[in-house]
């Protein structure tokens, strides 16, 4: 049976990272494109001559045309400009906003029936765009944000605690900014609920690094963003998609009318597996958890109308 194929939009750090981790992991074949020229091609080539020690045989083309990604069964988009000291991820509208719809278009035109899961930020108004622009439905475009945020929430509880990030269940839901949603009533170390093992104001200070989480890896390469923790992230979704796994993540999909939001892209719990994202759970909120979510998705829309009059004007 052949593999599967993944194309990955934008050779950058995440992008590179999530070839080396396709290859690693042998998922899938990969399509490494940028529009820098050379730029595919020279890790493409870096990583085929990785593979005779690593032991793979996954094949890995570099390329700067966007026809290259016909065939593929997911597209991760990570394309744009990446966040420097002092940036929000909202600063980002003006220019990335035009490479995502570029970039949809040719998603369009070439990989009809892929699976699209969107990093480039802001995240929550890029893969708003890009379902507009695909009109793909609803169970093919994702964002993804709650896995990465997620993952910080449960690294941070670990080190409080001294424990295996494993034993730590979490997820941060809303929108992928400084308001995101970190769920503590649903919050466990090892099935005990976390409120039961660290005070009330030290989870406040721990829920705080997670929302400046991403700012704070900015602020100390000073010349550019996350790449690992991202890549890591988007790829656990595609393997959800690709083994139909049925994976319950935190990701930003598309809500008609659940947490009382419509038309809405904002990160919740969904079900991935071969239909895409397949189901949304509704979780019971505290009244705080639910204002707070409340916020999250306001501030969502702005970004989402800010980026339609961005695009309106250029």
């Amino acid at each position: 049976m052949a593999r599967k194929k993944i194309a990955l939009v934008g050779a950058g750090m995440i992008g590179g990272t999530l070839a080396h981790l396709c290859a690693l992991k042998g998922l899938a074949d990969v399509a490494l494109l940028d529009v820098v020229e050379g730029l595919p091609q020279g890790k493409a080539l870096d990583l085929a001559a990785a593979g005779p020690v690593e032991g793979w045989d996954v094949e890995v083309k570099g390329s700067n045309d966007y026809a290259d990604l016909r065939g593929a069964d997911v597209c991760i988009v990570t394309a744009g400009v990446a966040r420097k000291p002092g940036m929000s991820r909202d600063d980002l509208i003006g220019i990335n906003a035009k490479i995502i719809k570029t970039v949809a278009e040719a998603i369009k035109q070439h990989a009809a029936q892929a699976f699209v899961i969107v990093v480039s930020n802001p995240l929550d108004a890029m893969v708003t765009l890009m379902k507009q622009v695909t009109g793909f439905p609803k169970q093919r475009v994702v964002g993804m944000a709650g896995v990465l945020d997620s993952a910080r929430y449960r690294r941070f509880l670990a080190w409080e605690l001294g424990v295996s990030v494993t034993s730590v269940q979490a997820m941060v839901l809303g929108g992928h900014g400084d308001d995101m949603v970190p769920i503590r009533s649903h919050t466990t170390v090892g099935g005990i609920p976390v409120a039961s093992l660290v005070s009330s104001e030290r989870l406040d200070a721990i829920e705080k690094r997670v929302r400046g989480a991403g700012g704070e890896v900015v602020n100390l390469l000073k010349t550019g963003s996350a790449f690992y923790s991202p890549a890591s992230s988007a790829l656990l979704m595609a393997d959800a998609y690709l083994n139909d796994r049925k994976a319950v993540l935190p990701a930003a999909a598309y809500l008609e009318g659940e947490y009382g939001l419509r038309d809405l892209y904002v990160g919740v719990p969904v079900q991935i597996g071969a239909g895409g994202v397949e189901k949304v759970f509704e979780l019971a909120l505290t009244d705080d958890e639910k204002k707070a979510l409340a916020v999250s998705a306001s501030h969502v829309r702005e970004l989402v109308d800010a980026t339609t009059r961005v695009l309106a004007q250029s």
